[in-house]
């Protein structure tokens, strides 16, 4: 493609560098993520499927309806900024510490109350939360009386939908066990797609929330999973998220990371005690 007077691409709209600073204004101040100048193209790319979408022109046409107070386009907006990758049980060595560590000594913990409570921020599609299920209820069994509550949550709505119906392409599950499988999903009426059962379902409530936004839940949690979210923050939004995760947890209790993630200089309120795993100290 040819090249414009600033070195940008030629493309079916103009997206100039005022655009895309706009653009990066307005992510950061709504969902908290900063956008590098890396991401120009990526942000092209997915803004220009809502301007043919709205029949629009222009990027500065679009834009002005993104900005106008309680636009119900802001919605489409963070939907596509926001990345949504995920799989069931991935990075498996966390789900191998919940299964071996975590719950054998919160059933300890917790015998008297029976009480659980563990939520999956940024839970996308639904595979995290379905698998700390699968966890679960592989662990605990019958759950003999327990009550257990997943709190998945996601600013995107359109992923939302989806991990509500639980429904996945059999290229979703190449990665889960065979006897994992069989156990815990029913196929599909129709097509190569397979639906999580109801027991695993029954574990998990989906909700919409931004973690730069209002906190509706009170905690404490047991367990919080929040994997791959902080990593698009800046350090100031990182320690906020973070601290207000420690408000919502007690001595004790842990908080699971993305493989890229650290808590270094970021919080003094966790111990590192695996790989990307930290415990509440304080």
């Amino acid at each position: 493609m040819a090249g414009g007077a600033d070195g940008s691409l030629a493309r079916e709209y103009e997206f100039s560098a005022e655009d895309f600073e706009r653009v990066r204004r307005l992510v950061y101040r709504q969902i908290g993520i900063s956008l590098s100048d890396s991401k120009r193209e990526l942000v092209y790319g997915r803004l220009s499927r809502r301007l043919r979408a709205l029949g629009l022109e222009s990027f500065d046409s679009y834009l002005k309806i993104v900005e106008a107070d309680g636009a119900p386009e802001l919605q489409h907006f963070c939907n596509a900024i926001t990345t949504n990758l995920t799989s069931f049980f991935r990075e498996n060595h966390h789900f191998t510490f919940l299964a071996t560590e975590w719950l054998p000594a919160l059933e300890v913990r917790a015998g008297a109350t029976r009480r659980i409570r563990i939520w999956s921020a940024g839970c996308s599609t639904g595979e995290e939360p379905y698998s700390i299920a699968m966890v679960i209820l592989e662990t605990l069994g019958e759950l003999r009386g327990w009550d257990i509550r997943i709190l998945a949550t996601d600013i995107d709505s359109n992923v939302l939908g989806q991990a509500r119906r639980g429904v996945y392409g059999g290229d979703r599950l190449e990665k889960v066990e065979g006897d994992r499988i069989l156990r815990w999903f029913e196929r599909a009426p129709a097509g190569d797609e397979y639906m999580v059962r109801d027991e695993v379902k029954k574990l998990v409530t989906f909700n919409s929330l931004n973690l730069i936004g209002a906190w509706p839940m009170q905690g404490p949690f047991d367990l919080i999973f929040c994997r791959n979210v902080v990593i698009y923050f800046d350090r100031q939004t990182q320690r906020q998220v973070i601290g207000r995760m420690a408000a919502l947890q007690r001595p004790g209790d842990c908080l699971i990371l993305g493989h890229s993630e650290s808590l270094l200089s970021i919080s003094d309120q966790y111990r590192l005690v695996g790989n990307t795993i930290h415990r509440r100290v304080v």
